[in-house]
Parts: structure tokens; sequence; C-alpha cells
């Protein structure tokens, strides 16, 4: 996607496309590493000095509200933010860290006890080690 076109888009979503909100999201939507608070500002900040880590964490939680991104818990002590908001699975290596997305097909997923109850997120995590990191053992 181009600037002009993140630009496009985030109006489309009823946010001002700040610059610093640009840079952002053109961030999440290259590097598709399922990147930490603390890795999109080290990045960021080399080329927006001004970029604070409180714009940042506003911002992401500014695309989460408006389904621009969703955040990815697969430790309880490190919070990810995708920019792919499809229904999909993770798998995080246990070696190397890194996470890696899947197809999962929900609606084949069983589940028994919620017949009365309303879901409003449903995430597929797995944890292990990576094909590469299985290779070079």
């Amino acid at each position: 996607m181009k600037k002009e076109d993140i630009r496009s888009y985030l109006m489309e979503k009823g946010i001002k496309p700040s610059y610093q909100r640009i840079k952002i999201l053109e961030y999440l939507l290259e590097h598709r590493t399922h990147p930490t608070v603390d890795e999109i500002y080290k990045e960021l900040v080399k080329e927006v000095p001004t970029l604070s880590k409180t714009t940042v964490y506003n911002t992401l939680n500014l695309f989460i509200e408006k389904n621009l991104a969703t955040v990815i818990t697969i430790e309880e002590n490190e919070t990810r933010y995708d920019a792919d908001t499809s229904i999909h699975g993770h798998f995080k290596c246990e070696k190397c860290g890194k996470v890696y997305d899947f197809n999962v097909n929900i609606s084949n997923l069983a589940y028994d006890g919620l017949e009365n109850f309303q879901i409003n997120d449903q995430h597929v995590y797995f944890k292990g080690i990576c094909k590469d990191c299985l290779k070079n053992k």
C-alpha cells in the first residue's frame, strides 16, 4: 500500500492521517513480523525523532478500536501487533521467538458448553519449535 493509499485508508476508517499514524501503519503493513511497541518505536524514531512510545501505544490502540490491527498475546508478558485482522492462527517458536501466521478454519473448531454465550473474539495460538530451528539442531 502506497503512502497516499494509507492516508485514504485511515480517512475511510475515520482516523486523522497524521504523519506518525501513517508511518506506524506503514510499518505494520511492511513488517509482518508481529512487532512489539518497542520494536516499532526503535525503528521509527530514527526517521521520526519527535515520535514517543506513548504515541505508538495510543496509535495502536486507535488502530485496534477501528479494526486496522489486532493484539497478539501469546505470552503474558509480551504484546505484539498484527495488521492482518482476518481470522488466522499464530505459532511462536520457543527457540528463536519468531511468530508465524497460519490459516485456521474456526467453523470446524469444536467447542462445547458455550451454546448461550456471545463470543466477541477468537484466537488460536500454538507454541513450539519452528521448522528452521528444528533443521539447525
